[in-house]
């Protein structure tokens, strides 16, 4: 007797079912360990954020008091403002990828030499980049002051002044976040069909033309993976500060990310709650920018 069939010749349960089931039993580890470790911190974090704890002793139940201290909190905005440049600056990684990787498209000499150098950036850790650019800003043996010194201006400490501070770190950051967009756009560009592409020049498209109404078109799943992955690494920076600035000077250089570290797990306090309340907000942020991208994709889609 078949093994698809059980005493009375009738096709088992699994034999009817496994085209439903299958693809749910592949799914369930992964969901499993997602929900374990992504979805029930989420609402611990907001739980949380309703305490004052230590992290050792009694939680205290204290409402919302800490998202009322977080309003009053100077370093809080300057966080939060930090962390909008970031989020500005930092989508300067998607031209920047889209750019390098259509110059990398093409038949020159010496292509797998470039493409080498610029896949390089995406390999190495955070830290080491911000170690490289902490050494390339060092206002005594730096070589931007060095390079600087060839055309006659003067030492700049960057990392040491308040309003250069920032900018400085998003530009270290840019340099590894370029070549991962570089990377989605590279696999998304040998998904562009030629026929399209030789449709276009039939119509006369080329240049920028060609680019716009033809190639973008079918980038649009790369362009949307680049997006909400740039945004989140804009949100959540914290490696490139801690290891360039600390935080400092004076605090100029905080993001949400590195001040919730600050409140809940460095010597300034081990404020748990109030740690948990900036993690909420971070995740709010996070939550308006990718769902409006979703909704706008989902737009996008229906519409075509």
């Amino acid at each position: 007797m078949s093994d698809h069939s059980n005493i009375s010749g009738a096709p088992g349960f699994w034999y009817r079912n496994q085209r439903r089931l299958a693809p749910a039993l592949f799914l369930a580890p992964g969901i499993l360990f997602f929900s374990i470790y992504v979805i029930i911190p989420i609402f611990q974090s907001f739980n949380l954020s309703l305490y004052e704890w230590d992290g050792l002793g009694a939680a205290e139940y204290v409402g919302l008091r800490n998202y009322e201290e977080l309003y009053w909190d100077e370093a809080f905005y300057t966080s939060l403002r930090n962390n909008v440049i970031w989020l500005v600056l930092y989508l300067l990684a998607i031209p920047g990828g889209l750019f390098i990787a259509l110059f990398l498209n093409q038949t020159v000499t010496g292509i797998r030499i470039y493409k080498s150098l610029f896949f390089f950036p995406f390999v190495i850790s955070q830290v080491v980049v911000g170690l490289v650019f902490t050494w390339f800003y060092d206002p005594t043996f730096g070589l931007l002051n060095a390079m600087l010194a060839w055309v006659g201006l003067g030492p700049i400490n960057v990392l040491g002044n308040e309003h250069t501070v920032t900018y400085g770190i998003i530009l270290a950051g840019l340099w590894p976040q370029t070549a991962y967009c570089m990377i989605l756009y590279l696999t998304g560009l040998n998904a562009v069909d030629p026929e399209q592409v030789e449709a276009g020049r039939l119509d006369g498209a080329k240049g920028w033309k060609m680019l716009w109404y033809v190639v973008l078109p079918q980038l649009r799943p790369a362009t949307f993976i680049a997006f909400v992955v740039t945004i989140i690494g804009a949100l959540r920076s914290f490696d490139m500060i801690s290891v360039m600035t600390q935080g400092g000077p004076f605090g100029e250089s905080r993001v949400l990310a590195y001040y919730m570290f600050e409140v809940a797990l460095s010597e300034y306090g081990f404020r748990m709650g109030y740690g948990a309340a900036i993690a909420v907000v971070l995740f709010l942020i996070m939550l308006v920018y990718i769902g409006f991208f979703l909704a706008k994709m989902y737009r996008d889609e229906r519409g075509g």
